[in-house]
């Protein structure tokens, strides 16, 4: 299947995080969720400091103020990520 990537934005309605997990609810109900280790800030974040995540820009961003960190909600959802997974043992 072949798409373009700049044809569709998705947006969150809602954002938490659990076990270093965050999980984001979209407007079409999905919940995605993202190991926070994927994220060089987020890695190395407090568990107080990953839960204070709130929703930017129309659910469009999420935003950690005292990390000053900034991920975009579709970049997430489609698995654009800065740090990659371990290699299993």
């Amino acid at each position: 299947m072949f798409f373009n990537q700049n044809e569709f934005e998705f947006v969150a309605t809602r954002v938490w995080v659990k076990n270093r997990v965050v999980f984001m609810e979209l407007t079409d109900g999905r919940e995605i969720g993202f190991p926070a280790a994927r994220f060089r800030r987020l890695a190395n974040a407090t568990d107080d400091e990953l839960a204070h995540v709130t929703l930017r820009l129309g659910g469009t961003a999420l935003r950690w103020e005292a990390l000053d960190e900034d991920i975009t909600v579709t970049g997430a959802a489609l698995g654009r990520f800065q740090v990659a997974l371990p290699l299993a043992a």
